[in-house]
């Protein structure tokens, strides 16, 4: 058993370290200081136990303060966080601005066909994520999209031996064009699987019914994951 003056100096270290830890951290004000600060505070709480002097009421008593002490130790770094569509001060063009300005072309695909009307749907979804209307501000950047599409059937009745249910893909490539360079600023791929039920095999105005509805709950999932990938990219500069 630690004689009371082991215990003591071995607590006073503790808290040393930590004080210094937390006054290396908390000058860069960056957004994983927080994590730094409970990774150094929260150790400190359950070590007592291992000098045999913490009780229940006191190791509770000691997590409370130690979990105050980590908000409060914590406020300063809370000036670093920004939201991503907040408007800018300093009048640069917030996110919002930057989304406005890339153009989407119409998708190559041919007049009349499953995928043209697949690709109007992604086109105006994508439109109304990035401007909130149908058209932006002068453009900066330009679109280009690619897609392709697959069918699969899922289940097949044992009676006619047609499918009950299937699913529907959306295989999409993108590429982001600086129209002031005319060069590519970033590439990337998405996909969206959706599946549907038919109901009634013979019924053929609800069987394309249904795969039109699946068409489009993939196609808003494509314009979705573009979207949050372009404001990653004007947020990020990657």
């Amino acid at each position: 058993m630690l004689s009371a003056r082991t215990r003591i100096a071995a607590r006073a270290a503790d808290l040393k370290s930590l004080w210094c830890g937390l006054r290396t951290r908390i000058r860069d004000f960056k957004s994983k200081s927080v994590t730094g600060i409970i990774s150094l505070v929260v150790p400190i709480t359950f070590r007592s136990s291992q000098f045999g002097f913490a009780t229940p009421f006191g190791e509770l008593r000691k997590v409370g303060t130690t979990l105050v002490a980590v908000a409060l130790l914590a406020a300063p770094a809370a000036g670093c966080f920004q939201p991503m569509y907040a408007a800018h001060t300093d009048g640069t063009p917030d996110l919002r601005e930057k989304l406005m300005g890339v153009e989407i072309p119409p998708v190559d695909k041919p007049n009349a066909s499953r995928e043209a009307r697949i690709g109007v749907e992604i086109r105006n979804a994508l439109a109304f994520k990035l401007y909130g209307n149908a058209t932006g501000m002068p453009p900066t950047h330009r679109l280009v999209l690619r897609f392709q599409t697959t069918r699969s059937s899922l289940m097949v009745s044992v009676d006619t031996g047609l499918p009950t249910s299937e699913n529907f893909a959306i295989d999409a490539q993108y590429n982001l064009i600086d129209l002031a360079t005319n060069k590519s600023v970033m590439t990337g791929t998405t996909f969206s699987h959706v599946s549907y039920d038919m109901p009634g095999s013979y019924q053929r105005f609800a069987r394309s019914r249904a795969l039109r509805d699946a068409e489009d709950r993939a196609g808003e999932e494509i314009a979705e994951n573009i979207k949050t990938r372009l404001a990653s990219f004007f947020t990020a500069g990657s």
